[in-house]
């Protein structure tokens, strides 16, 4: 079997430069998030950073990301999959990667989108301007909020005020779980919750929104590509009308006048959550970023 073993902080800076020279857009191929989320571990092979992931509860292989002959990477992917006894399926790929594939295994895969886990990306200008007719009811929401809340400020998450964050998320869940107890959010609770625990270390970025000095809403997210910034959390309470609409845009100017070359924010998928969904469609994206996974047929002919 592939000697795969789990991330750690120290595989960072190399784990993101190999994604980096991929030029992935997609969420999944950040460092931050497979540290966060599910239990991910990780190998190099032949110039390839190969995946193996266990995510509710099913082992799959992410795409892998590298340079180099693809097909006898993907074939050691497969046997590794025999040896575990378990259907060879990848995850997160683009239509192109799912074209390889068929060009180098005619017929063998099975392939199929994934919507719940499509990435919504978003121009940042878009969201920092908010312009034209179809943001009237965003630039609204913010005019609200600017009346509630005319004492407001947004402040860089710091070592700090890392407790305020962790506060207000622990406050955010615990309304959340008592609102709709049948919602499974421990998954997130736990990646937020290291999230702010390892935040230097991570090199995420953020910030806090205060009404006085009261925390309000945050945001985190941290680099995905040269062009591209991924928004990891966004919380707000919703008690404020606007509240929700004002720490987007204001961290999508934060995020452009600090790094004038960002050109996209990924705000990551809607998990097939309709509330969630809406909420992402109503920023209208630009690009609507494709997930496809396919599976080995034979492994479903067996099961």
């Amino acid at each position: 079997m592939i000697p795969f073993r789990r991330l750690e902080l120290s595989m960072r800076e190399e784990v993101s430069q190999c994604f980096y020279r991929a030029r992935k857009q997609g969420c999944e191929y950040s460092f931050t998030n497979l540290y966060l989320w599910g239990r991910q571990q990780a190998a190099w092979l032949d110039g390839y950073l190969v995946m193996f992931s266990h995510f509710y509860g099913h082992s799959m292989y992410p795409f892998p990301a590298g340079q180099g002959p693809l097909k006898p990477v993907l074939e050691a992917l497969g046997q590794d999959a025999r040896e575990r006894g378990i259907p060879f399926r990848l995850t997160s790929m683009s239509g192109e990667d799912c074209r390889v594939v068929e060009e180098l295994f005619p017929g063998q895969f099975q392939f199929c989108p994934d919507r719940d886990s499509f990435d919504y990306i978003y121009e940042i200008d878009h969201l920092a301007d908010l312009k034209g007719k179809q943001n009237q009811q965003k630039r609204n929401h913010i005019n609200r909020f600017l009346e509630a809340c005319p004492n407001w400020r947004a402040v860089d998450i710091s070592r700090e005020n890392l407790p305020d964050c962790q506060a207000l998320a622990e406050r955010w869940y615990r309304l959340h779980m008592e609102a709709d107890p049948h919602m499974n959010y421990h998954l997130e609770q736990l990646a937020l919750s290291r999230a702010l625990r390892h935040y230097e270390a991570l090199n995420l970025e953020g910030i806090l929104l205060l009404d006085g000095d009261r925390p309000i809403a945050m945001t985190i997210g941290s680099r995905l590509s040269e062009d591209t910034f991924d928004v990891h959390f966004e919380k707000a309470f919703g008690d404020i009308p606007g509240d929700y609409a004002m720490v987007n845009r204001t961290f999508a100017r934060t995020l452009r006048q600090r790094y004038p070359e960002l050109r996209y924010l990924n705000r990551e998928d809607d998990m097939g959550l309709p509330g969630l969904r809406k909420a992402k469609e109503s920023y209208h994206p630009d690009k609507l970023l494709e997930q496809y996974w396919c599976v080995l047929r034979e492994d479903l002919d067996e099961n």
